[in-house]
């Protein structure tokens, strides 16, 4: 990449290319700071194997049924819609790919970040199948039908937008992964999820310094992507068959809902960088963390209650079982 002429700090000109060329040195820093944390592991030695056997139709085996499944009700909806969101990886990689390119330490980034995620998507469903944990039919109906849909980000502004998405978005995986895994019942899908957690944990960083320096270099411009990325956020999986009605079972049984979203993801993101605390912005940058601000308040406002509805669905749960 080649930049024909020095660029101001402090403009509000910046490009997507004069972006990506000044953060690289930022992205090699990241990367050697992530290669050097992150543990190797091995897919296989989280999958009960000694638990399998043949399923119905051509090995003759037995056909799966709700009462073979060790996770509960709300792990086995959780587990679809987490492993259905790691399938689309190949979708995934083309929008960073795109974005941030093949070359030099974005690249290198791009294809290490690739291959980690995709032991998630593998011992997910090595461990899925294994276990019984859920309807094989359906699963693999399911991910028919959401990788011919494929994924296009919300995001597409510009690169500043797909950083400040990952940062929050890898965080959403994280927690989502970890309280699946409290939630399922069974110790070693607990474990497989919590492996799984800490990888997302390490992208998560990876993301979020990048988005801190990019909130020094073009604070502005960063300050609106955040506003943005922050107002209008949706998991990945939104497309993805049964959705909505996946994810409201998933708030009511504590894997995901917005007070999660709001004290687990976005707050800890928005500290960590000190966002509403950043000064001597322009006026687009100034109204952006304003109505970030107002933003995070609304939401605080509608996680209360929907925390009080849970509340009194739950008495009433009880009440009845009583």
């Amino acid at each position: 990449m080649t930049i024909t002429e020095p660029h101001r700090p402090g403009s509000d000109t910046w490009s997507d290319a004069r972006l990506l060329y000044a953060l690289e040195e930022v992205v090699e820093t990241e990367l050697n700071r992530h290669l050097a944390v992150a543990k190797e592991w091995m897919p296989h030695e989280y999958v009960p194997w000694s638990d399998g056997r043949n399923f119905d139709g051509i090995m003759g085996g037995e056909a799966w049924a709700p009462e073979q499944s060790k996770v509960t009700e709300i792990g086995r909806i959780a587990l679809v819609v987490n492993l259905l969101t790691e399938d689309n990886l190949p979708s995934y990689h083309h929008e960073i790919a795109s974005l941030f390119g093949r070359d030099g330490a974005w690249g290198t980034w791009v294809h290490r970040w690739t291959a980690e995620e995709g032991r998630h998507g593998i011992v997910m469903r090595d461990y899925l199948l294994t276990s019984r944990a859920v309807d094989p039919v359906e699963l693999e109906r399911f991910r028919m039908v959401h990788m011919s849909e494929g994924f296009e980000s919300d995001n597409r502004h510009s690169m500043l937008h797909s950083v400040a998405y990952v940062a929050f978005q890898e965080l959403a995986t994280r927690v989502s992964h970890r309280n699946t895994g409290h939630q399922s019942g069974d110790p070693v899908c607990d474990r497989m999820l919590a492996r799984i957690a800490t990888d997302e944990n390490l992208h998560m960083v990876f993301y979020r310094n990048l988005l801190a320096a990019a909130l020094q270099l073009a604070p502005d411009l960063t300050m609106q992507a955040i506003r943005d990325v922050v107002v209008q956020f949706r998991m990945p999986g939104h497309g993805m068959p049964g959705f909505e009605r996946a994810a409201a079972r998933m708030a009511i049984g504590g894997i995901y809902n917005l007070r999660i979203h709001h004290d687990d993801v976005l707050q800890p993101v928005l500290r960590h960088l000190k966002v509403l605390e950043v000064s001597g912005l322009n006026p687009d940058g100034l109204q952006a963390q304003e109505e970030l601000g107002l933003f995070m308040g609304g939401l605080n406002g509608q996680a209360t209650k929907f925390d009080e509805r849970k509340a009194a669905l739950e008495a009433r749960r009880a009440a009845r079982a009583s």
